[in-house]
């Protein structure tokens, strides 16, 4: 099953955001069951950067994200994506669109986010981390 990480999982985890953080790590630690793929996007990649340097300084942000994309697969993110999201008029948030492309375009499963509202146009299924966790324990 391949899943899709938004920004917002991964700076809950590597900020250690209480509560989103127990769900999200468990969602990060999926990586390690061979029935998971789990991917995200540059762009989050760069959000989560952002807010964990806020947090802990540059080269301790730095490492948090070496240690994150090592247990990820990243997507690609180009024209088609940007196209995609720019033509689909549903789409009100751009950034929100390219994630949702990227995903679709990488045929993922399911999108993991804690913004779920912002999805709202997509015909992949969107869970928050503890929903997902939820689903996985039926």
């Amino acid at each position: 099953m391949k899943l899709f990480l938004d920004a917002n999982i991964l700076v809950a985890v590597l900020n250690k955001e209480y509560p989103v953080f127990s769900y999200a790590a468990r969602i990060v630690s999926l990586a390690d069951n061979k029935k998971y793929t789990l991917l995200t996007s540059p762009i989050c990649l760069a959000i989560a950067f952002y807010f964990a340097e806020k947090k802990c300084g540059t080269q301790m942000a730095k490492n948090k994200i070496e240690i994150l994309v090592s247990k990820l697969s990243i997507t690609p993110v180009g024209k088609n994506e940007v196209l995609a999201a720019l033509q689909n008029k549903k789409v009100n948030d751009f950034e929100d669109g390219l994630e949702y492309y990227a995903a679709a375009n990488c045929k993922c499963d399911a999108i993991i986010t804690e913004d779920i509202n912002d999805f709202y146009f997509s015909s992949t299924p969107i869970y928050s981390s503890a929903a997902f966790l939820e689903k996985l324990m039926r």
